[in-house]
Parts: structure tokens; C-alpha cells; sequence
């Protein structure tokens, strides 16, 4: 018991600051979740892509923090021929549930994105995102550290919280930009695939205000977002390095999650028929500074793939999670048709 006491309270006082100062969710699998990285992605990589994902941690001691998200993005003018630029759309919906429904968030998000293209490799993307939020909290359910009584937890003392409402709304603006080199991946045959994307992004620009108390006015951060990421093909094999580096940044809180992927293709898909998929799978190791190691693994089958990561807890916190921290799992469905050719989606 008091093994539990102490690791509640010791995410308690993870998360209590996530509800203060309103922390965004974060995902190991961030590239599979591209509208909460940068709404310049909308529409960039595939004529549609769809995408569920789920995440939960710190079960192992305590009520699972638990994450959904659901989102799809595609190109808007996609059947037009010859064109240098893109228009991309896209929507997202996540869910985040703190304990025993003592914290709840829900956001739907609309993006548009225009992709440029300023020479055979190279374009520029710019991205607009629109995001309405829902926030509530149910107090009675809640466990604070005011009312631990020296040897544990005593729901009659009283917790000296005072909520002003139990549940609001805000309305907030994102921006971002993508630079993306890439080769014609369709017109390859013997010369390894190459191609690399840098992003920058800006959410809650508008810093909308967030707070359950009335007596203390919190907004919204600004969380700023930068990835960069590459493709690097390996000459007479069908093997694909993938490096990744990600960072946020959110008021006092960082975030940096860098390593990487080899994808191997099992089977080429044709570009021709439907009948011919590729098969491939992909590996990954990586890192969040300070917090933890990891573990990934995805399986592609035509426009479907699935994937999964496990977190690895290395931080302070690995004392009571026994280095158990988060599972995380996607379904992805990604296409893209350009001109009426079928061209590989990474």
C-alpha cells in the first residue's frame, strides 16, 4: 500500500502540472501522427491517409493515463494534373483520460496546408490549424497530496480544493512550416530512395485561456515543434535507414526524441496493378532524453500498416514503475495516386 501511495503521489506530481499548466499529449510514434506535429504535413505525404492510435502508461501502479486519437489528412486538388502545388486538408480527434475520469480532454482539430513545389526535388509547405478543446474534471474522484495523513491516503481529510467550474472550452491557432527534399521514389529502380524533411510549428498561438480555478487566469502555452527526418536507401539492398529527431518545447517543459528505423522491403508493390503489394516491416530504437528508451515495430502490407511501441522508463520515476512505462499501438490506411500512377508511401 505504501508502495502505491508514494507512486501515486509521485505521478500526481507529473500530471497535476499537465492539468495546471496544460501540457499537450506526446506520442512515441510521433511521425504516424502528423497533424499534432505540424499542420503543414495535411496532405503532404499521401492522397489520403487515416490513422488510429492509442496510449497508455503508467498502469503498472497506477489507473492508466489513457490517449486516443483518430485523424485523416489528403490532398484536396489531387486529380489535378501538372500542378506545382498541393492543397492539402486534414482533421484530427484525440482523447485524454487522467485516472479514474478525475481528468478528461477532448480537441477537434481542422487543418490546410499548401505545398509548393520550387524545383524537382524540393518543396515548401505552410500549414494553418484550428483546434476546439473540451476540458473536465470530476474532483470527488481525485486523490491530493493534502490528504495524506503521514502513513497514507485518508479521503476524509479535506483537500482544500476549490473548483470554479468543472469543465471548459477554448478555441486556439496553430502554424507551421515543412521543407522537404525527396527523389522520385516511382521513377527509381537501381539508385537508393533519398529524401529528408525539416519542420517548424507553432501551437496555441493565440494562448486561449485554460484554468478550472477562477481565482488564477493559466492560458494555454505556446508549444513549439520542430522535427527533422530522413530517408536513406542502402545501395543493392531493399533496406531503408530511417533517423528521426523530434523536439518540443512548452513553457518549462522539453521533449527531444531522436534515434532510429530500418525498413526492409520484403516485397516491392506494383505501381501498376493492385494486385502486386509491398510487404515490408521496420524496426526502431529510440530515445526521450531523461525519461526513456524506445522500442518499435511497424508491418506494411499495400496502403495498411500497423505498428507498435513500448516505453522503457530509465527516469526517476523507474523506482516505482519498475521500468514499465507506456504501450502505444496504430492502424494506419495510406494511399496516394498521382496522376493515376500508385507511388510508395514511406
Amino acid at each position: 500500500m505504501k508502495k502505491r501511495l508514494v507512486a501515486f503521489l509521485y505521478v500526481f506530481t507529473w500530471f497535476f502540472p499537465f492539468v495546471g499548466l496544460a501540457q499537450d499529449v506526446h506520442f512515441s510514434q510521433t511521425d504516424f501522427s502528423p497533424l499534432t506535429l505540424n499542420p503543414a504535413l495535411a496532405g503532404a505525404g499521401s492522397t489520403f491517409n487515416g490513422v488510429m492510435m492509442y496510449r497508455g502508461q503508467y498502469g503498472s501502479f497506477a489507473t492508466p493515463y489513457k490517449t486516443f486519437l483518430g485523424s485523416f489528412d489528403g490532398r484536396l486538388n489531387s486529380g489535378v494534373k501538372n500542378a506545382n502545388g498541393v492543397l492539402g486538408g486534414g482533421m484530427s480527434f484525440y482523447n485524454d483520460r487522467m485516472g479514474d475520469g478525475f481528468f478528461n480532454q477532448t480537441t477537434i482539430g481542422l487543418n490546410l496546408s499548401y505545398c509548393l513545389r520550387v524545383s524537382r526535388f524540393n518543396r515548401v509547405a505552410l500549414g494553418l490549424n484550428s483546434t476546439f478543446g473540451q476540458c473536465s474534471a470530476n474532483p470527488t474522484v481525485g486523490q491530493w497530496g493534502s490528504q495524506y495523513d503521514g502513513n497514507a491516503f485518508n479521503p476524509n481529510i479535506p483537500s482544500g480544493e476549490n473548483f470554479y467550474q468543472q469543465s471548459f472550452s477554448y478555441f486556439d491557432l496553430g502554424v507551421g512550416a515543412v521543407y522537404t527534399y525527396q527523389t522520385e521514389i516511382e521513377k527509381i529502380t537501381n539508385v537508393p530512395d533519398k529524401g529528408v524533411s525539416v519542420g517548424f510549428a507553432a501551437y496555441h498561438v493565440n494562448s486561449p485561456r485554460y484554468s478550472f480555478y477562477n481565482s488564477s487566469i493559466q492560458n494555454l502555452s505556446i508549444r513549439y515543434s520542430f522535427f527533422t527526418n530522413a530517408n536513406i536507401g542502402l545501395a543493392r539492398t531493399n533496406g531503408v535507414l530511417q533517423p528521426a529527431i523530434y523536439f518540443q518545447s512548452q513553457r518549462k517543459s522539453m521533449e527531444l526524441l531522436y534515434g532510429v528505423s530500418y525498413k526492409q522491403l520484403i516485397r516491392k508493390g506494383s505501381v501498376e496493378t493492385d494486385n502486386i503489394k509491398e510487404i515490408a516491416f521496420s524496426l526502431g530504437l529510440f530515445s526521450r532524453l531523461r525519461d526513456a528508451i524506445v522500442l518499435k515495430s511497424m508491418v506494411f502490407y499495400g496502403p495498411f500498416s500497423t505498428g507498435f511501441a513500448y516505453d522503457i522508463n530509465v527516469s526517476r520515476l523507474s523506482l516505482v514503475s519498475n521500468f514499465k512505462g507506456g504501450f502505444e499501438m496504430f492502424v494506419r490506411y495510406s494511399v496516394n495516386n498521382l496522376g493515376g500512377k500508385r507511388v510508395r508511401v514511406k
